[in-house]
């Protein structure tokens, strides 16, 4: 859990350096408070994040993406919350060296993805396709249910506008976040999702790692 809010610090950092430390009106910072408090992060955590992301002598936290190919020609988009950008670099490219992947340009995976926004909500027994009826004026693309309650996903454009329009129904949103859908899926067998398993959990053990997509099916 010390990981999961070491990282949610330097996302807030990244976001309060953005946009301001108001949430009310910094959209990016108020998804992270909202994804931040549905995994458990302490008020006080999130309190003292903002406050320390305001002062002038914070570590000036950056937002780089990473793309490659691990074993068996699958794509990897790794994105990651940094103060050092060269030791980042050397991470990731050690890693996928490691694994006999190869760390790529910018460009060269990122096109296989389609990035979305999507939020998360309590299912109260709303009624899905009336939801989505009222929502996609706004940029909902899909609504539905799961076991985590309702889900809205969207073109990562109509984030702010979803995410306004989500919270004028009176709904609270759980979490929002974006996502990257990969638009053509990569079969493997077993043994070939081990090998290239094996890649995507050493590349998430880095403290400077937040996210890791793959179009591993």
């Amino acid at each position: 859990m010390s990981r999961i809010f070491t990282r949610y610090g330097r996302e807030i950092s990244i976001a309060v350096k953005e946009g301001g430390p108001n949430p009310d009106s910094n959209s990016r910072l108020r998804a992270i408070i909202q994804n931040a408090k549905h995994d458990n992060m302490p008020k006080e955590n999130v309190e003292r994040a903002i406050k320390k992301a305001s002062e002038k002598d914070t570590a000036d936290y950056k937002e780089v993406t990473f793309e490659g190919y691990g074993m068996h020609g699958v794509a990897v988009y790794v994105i990651c919350a940094t103060d050092n950008h060269v030791r980042s670099v050397a991470n990731i490219r050690s890693y996928f060296n490691k694994y006999n992947g190869n760390l790529a340009t910018n460009g060269s995976v990122s096109f296989m993805f389609d990035k979305k926004c999507v939020f998360v909500f309590k299912d109260d027994g709303q009624d899905v396709e009336e939801l989505e009826l009222e929502l996609i004026d706004f940029g909902a693309e899909e609504v539905f249910r799961n076991e985590d309650g309702i889900q809205v996903y969207g073109d990562f454009s109509s984030f702010g506008e979803l995410q306004k329009k989500i919270e004028a129904m009176g709904f609270e949103i759980q979490k929002a976040d974006s996502d990257y859908i990969p638009t053509d899926l990569k079969h493997l067998t077993e043994e070939q999702q081990a090998d290239v398993d094996k890649l995507i959990e050493r590349i998430e053990d880095d403290d400077d790692v937040v996210r890791v997509y793959t179009n591993m099916a």
